[in-house]
Order: structure tokens, then C-alpha cells, then sequence
């Protein structure tokens, strides 16, 4: 019997690809579904991961100011890590943007909302809600500014112009902004299962004083905070340079990984010549 495989990446937005008129939902959450989500997000993580390992975050959070943490978008895992990011390391409310909120709808009580991509008008619902929610200081605001899944370490990274914009129109309104470039990378190391690491990168700070108005030019300044801080990250793992990093969990040894270890410690004594 043929396997149909499925397409791994479009080019194509969902909501372009459906075609028709989706209500703009805002976030609705309240301190339930946020600890349920809390709960549910981080079992999850535990559950497929032997461990979560994240560098920078004493930078990110500069009181009194906006901030905006902005990742590639690779898979699935991506909104549950950035989730457990806000909650778990800053203690924070996120405020996500998801294409598929209109099919999972609960997820507005963790703190999504919706953006319909099938025409301009329609996506700039979500990028003025945005704005708006930004100036919350209990909230960070979480953006995957490539606009659809890319594959793992997708070279240029291209953003659409909705983080930027953003950004300018957060200055005008609050006078200051802080936008976080932020890596992540799911790898094994010496675990049989893989690991979750997050690098924070150089955070940038606009002003009204230095903030860009050519949107595209901003854009691409983006583009390469981001590109840099996963080149940046790449190079630490290969190096396996992560003994800076804190770690969010880490799980218990298997039973045969203890033996394992254990059997490590034996000095075998060498075999004499007969």
C-alpha cells in the first residue's frame, strides 16, 4: 500500500490557503487557565525532553520597559517553549500570536490570539492588538516574525515587516521598547532523549530618539539580530560549551543509564599476557 507523504513546509500562510474571513480573537485569560496551561505546557516538555537549558535570560526583563521576544519558527514545540519561557523564567503572561487559534480556540486562555493572513486589513487586527497588549508590563509579547515554519536552521531568515511595525508604533506610544532575539534548538546530546536549549541574544533597545521609520531597513536589522544569535548558539553546541547555562528541569537517569554510569566508575583491572 503507497504512503501519501505530507508536505513539510509551505510558502503559502494557512489562512491564505483556506481562503476565507477569520474573526480576530483576542487573548482571554484568567488565573485558572493560566495555571492549567502553566501545568499542562511544562508535564508536556517533560514528558518528550530529558532536559531545558537556557542562557541570557538575566538581560532580557529591564523594569518599567515593554519587551518583545522574537524566534525562529521551526515545529510544533515552538509556542509551548516560548509559553514555559514567560511563565516559568520571567513570570510573565505571553501574548502569542497563532494562525491556528481559530482551530484551537482554548488556547486564548494561555494567552493567544488570532491573526488571519487572507488579506492586509486582516492581519493588521492582530499587529494594532498588538501594540496594545505590549505596553501591559505584566505581559511579554512573543513573535515568530518569519510568518510561517521554516526548517531548522533556515538560511537567509527572512522576515515579513509585521515585527517592525510593531515596534515603531510601540515607540510612539510608550517611548521606549526592548526587542529580544531569542534561539532555540532541540538536539540530542549525551541522553538518549533530546534536549530543549535556549539562547537570549543582544537585546535592542528603541527609543523615539533612535528608532528606524524605514520599516523594511528595521526589518532587516532584525533579521540579523536573530540570524546571529542561532549562528551563536549553533557554534555553542558544537562546541558543547554548556556548562553557562541554567536549566530549567532535568530529568532523573533511566534505570540502564544508572547501570551504565555505574558500570563507568569500575577500574577493570588489565588482562595478564598468558
Amino acid at each position: 500500500m503507497s504512503v501519501v507523504e505530507e508536505k513539510l513546509y509551505s510558502d503559502i500562510p494557512p489562512t491564505k490557503l483556506r481562503n476565507k474571513e477569520e474573526k480576530f480573537k483576542p487573548a482571554k485569560t484568567s488565573k485558572f487557565w493560566l495555571w492549567v496551561a502553566s501545568m499542562f505546557f511544562f508535564n508536556m516538555l517533560q514528558n518528550r525532553f530529558y532536559a531545558f537549558r537556557y542562557k541570557g535570560a538575566e538581560n532580557v526583563i529591564e523594569k518599567g520597559v515593554p519587551t518583545i521576544l522574537f524566534a525562529p519558527h521551526c515545529n510544533w514545540w515552538d509556542g509551548i517553549v516560548m509559553y514555559n519561557v514567560t511563565h516559568r523564567i520571567f513570570h510573565k503572561e505571553i501574548r502569542l500570536m497563532i494562525e491556528e487559534l481559530n482551530r484551537f480556540p482554548l488556547l486564548r486562555r494561555g494567552g493567544g490570539y488570532s491573526v488571519c493572513k487572507k488579506s492586509p486589513q486582516s492581519a493588521m487586527k492582530a499587529l494594532q492588538y498588538s501594540v496594545d497588549v505590549v505596553g501591559d508590563l505584566k505581559n511579554i509579547l512573543c513573535i515568530f516574525p518569519q510568518g510561517i515554519i521554516r526548517p531548522p536552521h533556515y538560511r537567509p531568515m527572512v522576515f515579513q515587516t509585521g515585527l517592525a511595525y510593531i515596534a515603531q508604533n510601540a515607540v510612539k506610544r510608550y517611548g521606549k521598547v526592548n526587542l529580544v532575539p531569542m534561539a532555540v534548538d532541540y538536539t540530542f546530546l549525551r541522553d538518549n532523549r533530546p534536549e530543549v536549549i535556549v539562547e537570549f541574544g543582544e537585546k535592542l533597545t528603541f527609543t523615539k530618539d533612535n528608532i528606524i521609520s524605514d520599516r523594511k531597513q528595521l526589518t532587516h536589522i532584525l533579521e540579523r539580530s536573530l540570524e546571529q544569535t542561532c549562528d551563536k548558539q549553533m557554534h555553542t553546541i558544537a562546541e558543547g560549551d554548556l556548562d553557562n547555562h541554567k536549566i530549567l528541569f532535568k530529568q532523573h537517569l533511566k534505570w540502564y543509564r544508572r547501570i551504565e554510569q555505574r558500570l563507568k566508575r569500575i577500574d577493570i583491572p588489565p588482562v595478564a599476557d598468558v
